[in-house]
């Protein structure tokens, strides 16, 4: 398997989707459109969902024979808040799929024996100390049918950069594993969940979606025991 040809066929598929998108946005890559219609932004989050599953596979083969040594934690100085400073603007890539969300199960109703308690008199300060929860108030959509790309524009920034440097996001994948295994507490260190990847369709309409097909199956191939 020639690892580096695949990684360099697909990355370069992934770069003109990319374009693709940023043009559709009316972006050059650093200027961000405040609103853009809802069903322009749809259509970009349809690719852009795949695009990113597939740039995530690759960094996983890219990082199949990294070996990186972790520096030893420091304590962070006296005064400094985590979140504030002149840090880096640049989003980061998510290197690892968002979990599926599993629906809850519904307890089975089991008749239970409550005491019969009835008020004879009526008093109006029972009722002030038990309020009514109040209504959850949902904001209706903007009338102007438009929609913020904010978030878009910095996944879209973060999606570029990543398929630019794949060598830099398999170190920081690797580094990123070794944490969670000498963590304490119990995390999954696979950075691609089971099943079909997110953006996955059974019948491709696009061609990201061929891509991402194409480099699921060389992550898995990529993740499995060299028995040579």
């Amino acid at each position: 398997m020639d690892w580096d040809l695949a990684i360099k066929r697909n990355s370069k598929a992934l770069k003109g989707i990319i374009e693709v998108l940023f043009a559709l946005l009316g972006l050059d890559g650093t200027d961000a459109a405040l609103r853009i219609p809802r069903s322009l932004h749809s259509a970009v989050l349809g690719v852009l969902r795949p695009a990113e599953s597939a740039v995530r596979r690759l960094v996983v083969v890219a990082a199949r024979n990294v070996v990186v040594k972790l520096a030893p934690s420091r304590p962070m100085p006296a005064g400094k808040v985590i979140g504030k400073g002149g840090g880096c603007s640049l989003p980061s890539f998510q290197l690892f799929d968002p979990q599926k969300r599993v629906k809850p199960v519904r307890a089975m109703k089991v008749r239970r024996i409550e005491p019969r308690i009835r008020f004879i008199e009526y008093d109006p300060r029972i009722c002030a100390l038990f309020p009514a929860p109040k209504p959850v108030v949902i904001p209706p959509p903007p009338p102007d049918g438009l929609a913020s790309a904010a978030r878009l524009h910095r996944r879209l920034q973060a999606l570029k950069s990543a398929l630019e440097d794949l060598p830099r996001q398999a170190k920081r994948l690797v580094r990123l594993q070794q944490r969670r295994k000498a963590s304490p507490w119990p995390k999954s260190t696979t950075p691609l969940r089971t099943g079909h990847p997110p953006g996955y369709r059974r019948k491709p309409v696009h061609e990201v979606e061929e891509v991402l097909i194409a480099c699921d199956w060389l992550a898995w191939e990529a993740m499995k025991p060299d028995t040579s």
